[in-house]
C-alpha cells in the first residue's frame, strides 16, 4: 500500500480561474489539491489543466463523494471512479471525511455526522479498509465540522479517530478550522480537543475561513463556509500544532465566493512562514 507523502510544504485548493497566474512562474505551494469529483469525466480542459500543474506541483486528491460513514456499502462505481482518477494522476495523497453523504441512492449535498460507538467504528474501519485495497494506497481521513452531537455516542472523536487509524493504518487530515468551528458550537475548548488528538497520525493538515451567526438560543454558531481567509484563532492553534508537530504538509481551503489569485497565494505564504519556523526550530 503506498503511502501518503505530500512535502511538507503549503498547498491551495486548484480552482481553474488560477490557472494562469499559477503556471506564470514559480510559486510559494508545494502542491495542490483537487476534488476528486471533479474530475471523473473522461477529459475536457479541467484534466488539460491539471495534467500541466501535475508536472510542477505534487497532488493531493481529497473526496467528498465517498460517504465513508453510510450504513450502507460503499458505492462500488463511484469507489472505481476514484480509483481511475488516481490510477491517472498517481496523487501524493488521497483522502476523504469522516461524515455519511448518501442515503441509498440519493446523494446529499452536505456531509453529515454519524454517532460514535463501537458498531459506527467497526463500519468505518471496515469501509476505510475497502478503499485501501482497492486503491493500492493508503487513505487520510478527516475530522468533521459538526454542529450537533448524538446522544448515543459512547466513543471520544479523538479515540475513535485513533481508533481508526490503529485498526486500519489510514492516516488523518487534521482540519484545524474543523476543530475551532465544532469546538465553539459545542462549547467545548479546542486546545483540550487537539491535545488529545493522535497528532502522530496526521499526514495533511487543512485551514479555511468559516462565517459567523447565532442559533435560536442567540449562542455563537460557526458554519465552516471555506469562503473567507483563515481567521485569527484558527491560525493560532494551528502554529500550536505545528509547534507539536514539526512541518506537516497544510492546504489553504478557499471553495466559495473564490478571492482572485493574490489573496489566496497570501494565505499560502502564511502558512509556509509558520511551517518555515518549524523547520528551521527542528534544525536547531
Amino acid at each position: 500500500m503506498k503511502a501518503s507523502n505530500l512535502p511538507s510544504r503549503p498547498g491551495i485548493g486548484f480552482k481553474p480561474e488560477h490557472f494562469a497566474e499559477i503556471d506564470a512562474g514559480p510559486q510559494p505551494i508545494g502542491f495542490v489539491e483537487i476534488h476528486a469529483e471533479n474530475y471523473m469525466g473522461a477529459g475536457g480542459p479541467p484534466h488539460a489543466k491539471l495534467r500541466h500543474l501535475r508536472q510542477d506541483y505534487a497532488l493531493s486528491v481529497h473526496g467528498v463523494g465517498l460517504s465513508i460513514g453510510a450504513m450502507q456499502p460503499l458505492d462500488k462505481d463511484h469507489l472505481a471512479r476514484l480509483k481511475a482518477v488516481c490510477d491517472r494522476y498517481e496523487p501524493e495523497s488521497v483522502s476523504e471525511h469522516l461524515a455519511w453523504s448518501s442515503h441509498g441512492e440519493v446523494f446529499l449535498n452536505d456531509l453529515l455526522p454519524l454517532p460514535y460507538t463501537d458498531e459506527t467504528l467497526a463500519l468505518v474501519c471496515d469501509h476505510i479498509d475497502e478503499v485501501q485495497s482497492t486503491l493500492g494506497r493508503q487513505m487520510l481521513l478527516e475530522n468533521p465540522a459538526t454542529y450537533l452531537l448524538f446522544a448515543e455516542s459512547t466513543i471520544e472523536e479523538t479515540d475513535f479517530l485513533r481508533a481508526i487509524a490503529a485498526r486500519t493504518g489510514c492516516g488523518l487530515l487534521l482540519d484545524v478550522n474543523n476543530v475551532f468551528v465544532a469546538a465553539t458550537n459545542h462549547n467545548l475548548d479546542p486546545r483540550a480537543y487537539l491535545a488529545r488528538f493522535p497528532l502522530a497520525a496526521v499526514r495533511e493538515i487543512h485551514l479555511s475561513g468559516h462565517s459567523e451567526t447565532t442559533d435560536d438560543a442567540g449562542a455563537p454558531l460557526l458554519i465552516d463556509s471555506h469562503d473567507t481567509p483563515v481567521k485569527d484563532p484558527v491560525w493560532a492553534l494551528y502554529g500550536e500544532v505545528i509547534a507539536r508537530t514539526g512541518a506537516v504538509a497544510t492546504l489553504i481551503e478557499w471553495d466559495n465566493d473564490v478571492p482572485a489569485w493574490p489573496v489566496l497565494r497570501r494565505e499560502a505564504e502564511l502558512a509556509g512562514e509558520i511551517l518555515d519556523r518549524a523547520a528551521r526550530a527542528a534544525a536547531a
